[in-house]
């Protein structure tokens, strides 16, 4: 039986396969779809950007003024929270995605408003959706996986070197 031939009482924008494509196609869920350089360069640009903020906050700090490597490591390490945030926008994205492939029945909603409807997927469907959750977007998610675990690691450690400073001076 052909796709085709299959009944669909979903709206197509609704249907997961769908929802992973116009995912793929988005300036922002397609970052980590592309090469491991592409992806990191967008993280590290979006940290570039909040830095300059950061640095300019941090000056209110009479301490912090006074003390120019502190105020740098300090708003460097604050810096880190928005790609952070970006991170996590993708990563919960993109694991919306990954259950609805993985489901076995399509929840969706015929009007505005919610009103719950749940569709079986063919076993075509089923297959094909297994196959891209596996080969897909399970890459992506490790990709994001790994990435969140960089910067926390490197906020975590930033932290502990500043602490430890501060109590040998």
């Amino acid at each position: 039986m052909s796709q085709e031939n299959i009944y669909c009482p979903v709206p197509r924008a609704q249907i997961p396969i769908e929802e992973f494509v116009e995912m793929s196609k988005s300036w922002f869920f397609s970052w980590p779809i592309n090469n491991d350089s592409h992806f990191n360069r967008k993280l590290f640009i979006s940290w570039m950007l909040v830095l300059p903020i950061n640095l300019i906050l941090g000056t209110g700090s009479l301490q912090l003024r006074s003390d120019i490597p502190k105020l740098l490591a300090l708003s460097s390490l604050a810096s880190l929270v928005f790609p952070l945030i970006l991170l996590i926008r993708l990563w919960l994205s993109w694991q919306y995605i990954l259950k609805r492939l993985y489901s076995e029945k399509i929840e969706y909603e015929k009007s505005g408003w919610y009103d719950g409807a749940k569709w079986d997927k063919p076993i075509e469907w089923r297959q094909r959706d297994l196959l891209i959750a596996r080969h897909d977007v399970m890459p992506i998610i490790h990709e994001i996986n790994q990435s969140i675990i960089v910067i926390i690691s490197i906020i975590v450690s930033g932290l502990m070197i500043y602490y430890l400073y501060n109590k040998l001076l």
